[in-house]
């Protein structure tokens, strides 16, 4: 908890409120009356009204600022990730990597399979681009389409396509709220990538059987393909397409397997793409440096295509990146002020176990989306209240992470005043609560997660040891990132645990 109660008074429960208040008060009439206003700027006054408060509760202005100024030290490493991640997206691009999962994958295209192999190819362009966004405003528009043709339920296309482009965003590691999620959590990037497999796999599973079973049953009908066509001569004539240009994904791959740190490890996988680039492309050295910095500019004549390749570079991480340094330093300085203990005062009294805090935690994390209308504020203040309460029932910081993005990467989508919600209508022509029934990877992840915690099961504790699916026994894994201060509690409750 805040190293600041012995000096100074808490802030009143009114006190601790009126930041979160003033937050929700511009964030829900910016969405309910279309001001346009990004994230940004209120969390600025929030975070103003935070150190107000602060003072009045007897902390000088140094004192008030260190909360914030040590949070934002303590996810530096997840902010530098994300401007290799933007040259990453660019280098991806710029050799055809990404443009080739596209055209690839769209060849696997039948009647019968259109769903499970719609949902596949949505996870995995998701993946390889760290963006739902990107995913259903190109394929996902494509087999918009295509589903039509086939007579299939719009809704239950545009569910498949918000459930493969959810599970591609959230496991990769070049998605913004991947990134952001371990960031402040303080866990290492694919320590928390590996502790969302054991929700998200199952669930994509279940997922995959549903969709699957759903294309065996309907009649089967021919469909017109044309929109996935031209997505892909457009590819083809930009660039010198060949199966090989999928190699490049592979190293991503091997950094995970390999726990390489992340930043040398993507710093490794973007020079690889840009070796491919040179050969495959023809792209020169001051080309791939630019594309690096600035993303990607192409004009192909087709709209899906050219929204698919006119992104990356560091620049177009900067929205985010920004976004979360003010985030961060607010929910520090929510910390530092003594919120968390006003608020969670009488609260932690009552979560007795792992299942109660993982289902307050998801609690928070879906009321933040749903009034804040913003899914980084649905990770990040989450983790600002709880991070402490999974140390001290000795659990991972990457079940911390995992449980932000089990809610509140995969319920944004299904908000419909959210900018996710708005954007995938905007894309797919279905609104959340006609698709949602049928989002099953976003439906089912959480329910998996609370039942596991309820039971014992998928729980990840601070000294490495994990319970599967299955079973409750302890498997012995690597122990996951965390600040030194947060293993010591960690370890100690674990400790406490034996003893009772």
């Amino acid at each position: 908890m805040s190293d600041n109660i012995n000096k100074h008074r808490l802030p009143t429960k009114f006190e601790a409120v009126l930041p979160i208040l003033v937050l929700l008060g511009i964030m829900i009439p910016n969405y309910a009356m279309d001001w346009g206003l990004d994230p940004h700027m209120p969390l600025v006054l929030a975070t103003a009204v935070a150190m107000v408060i602060g003072k009045m509760c007897g902390m000088n202005y140094t004192e008030i600022m260190s909360g914030g100024l040590k949070t934002i030290e303590q996810s530096m490493e997840a902010l530098l990730i994300l401007m290799l991640v933007g040259c990453l997206t660019g280098a991806w691009i710029m050799t055809g990597t990404i443009p080739a999962i596209v055209y690839y994958g769209l060849n696997l295209l039948t009647p019968q399979l259109f769903l499970p192999v719609g949902l596949v190819m949505c996870s995995v362009i998701g993946l390889a681009s760290g963006s739902a966004w990107t995913t259903t405003a190109t394929v996902g528009i494509a087999f918009m389409s295509i589903g039509a043709g086939l007579g299939i339920n719009p809704a239950i296309t545009a569910g498949m396509c918000i459930s493969g482009a959810a599970m591609g965003d959230k496991l990769s590691p070049l998605s913004d709220s991947t990134n952001l999620s371990a960031g402040v959590a303080e866990t290492n990037l694919f320590d928390h990538v590996r502790a969302m497999l054991t929700t998200t796999v199952p669930s994509f599973v279940i997922a995959l059987i549903i969709y699957a079973t759903i294309g065996f049953l309907s009649p089967s009908l021919d469909f017109d393909n044309t929109i996935a066509e031209e997505l892909q001569v457009a590819l083809f004539n930009e660039f010198n397409m060949t199966p090989l240009l999928l190699l490049p994904a592979l190293a991503i791959v091997i950094v995970a397997v390999l726990r390489i740190p992340a930043i040398p490890g993507i710093f490794a996988a973007t020079v690889v793409a840009f070796i491919f680039a040179g050969i495959f492309q023809g792209a020169g050295f001051i080309d791939m440096l630019s594309v690096a910095h600035y993303g990607c500019s192409a004009d192909t004549g087709n709209e899906l295509a050219d929204v698919l390749l006119n992104r990356g570079g560091m620049n177009g991480m900067m929205w985010t990146i920004n976004v979360a340094i003010i985030a961060i330093g607010f929910g520090g300085i929510l910390h530092k002020i003594g919120v968390v203990e006003t608020l969670l005062g009488t609260l932690t009294s009552k979560i007795k176990g792992v299942g109660s805090l993982i289902l307050i935690t998801m609690a928070t994390s879906l009321f933040a989306n749903i009034s804040m209308c913003d899914q980084y504020l649905a990770l990040i203040i989450p983790a600002a209240l709880y991070k402490d309460l999974f140390d001290k029932h000795g659990l991972s910081r990457s079940m911390l992470s995992r449980t932000l993005e089990d809610m509140g990467t995969l319920w944004s989508p299904l908000i419909p005043w959210t900018s996710c919600g708005a954007h995938h209508t905007l894309m797919l022509g279905v609104s959340p609560i006609q698709y949602a029934p049928f989002a099953f990877v976003p439906l089912l992840t959480p329910i998996i997660a609370l039942i596991g915690a309820h039971t014992g099961r998928l729980i990840i504790w601070a000294d490495g040891k994990q319970s599967g699916l299955f079973s409750k026994r302890l498997k012995q894994k690597p122990v996951a990132n965390a600040p030194e201060y947060s293993l010591k509690i960690s370890l100690k409750a674990l400790e406490g645990r034996k003893e009772e």
